[in-house]
């Protein structure tokens, strides 16, 4: 966590090949599992753009960056993760991270 006890929000625009959005969910479906299970991960929300629809928002929450960065990307569980999800982008994902200020 951070040093204020909160959490990490990992942000990632998803540019999926338009036409591909269904199999794109069907996919993440599988692999929303994998990354659930991974240490240090909290909860993730996978939304679809209103005005672009193969446009998608990724947020997941984690302890740390490092738990991310470090823990899954580094792990055989985040190769299971690419295998079934990164053909769809084009082009690649966007990720940042990102930590509360403030909230209502």
């Amino acid at each position: 966590m951070t040093q204020d006890g909160g959490v990490i929000t990992e942000q990632a625009q998803l540019p999926v090949i338009p036409g591909r959005e269904e199999e794109f969910e069907r996919a993440f479906a599988l692999a929303k599992g994998i990354i659930a299970a991974s240490r240090g991960f909290i909860d993730l929300t996978l939304s679809r753009g209103i005005e672009r629809p193969s446009s998608y928002l990724l947020l997941v929450h984690w302890e740390s960056v490092e738990a991310h960065e470090q823990g899954f990307r580094g792990s055989q569980a985040y190769d299971q993760w690419t295998a079934l999800l990164h053909e769809f982008y084009q082009p690649a994902p966007t990720v940042e991270h990102f930590a509360e200020v403030a909230s209502a």
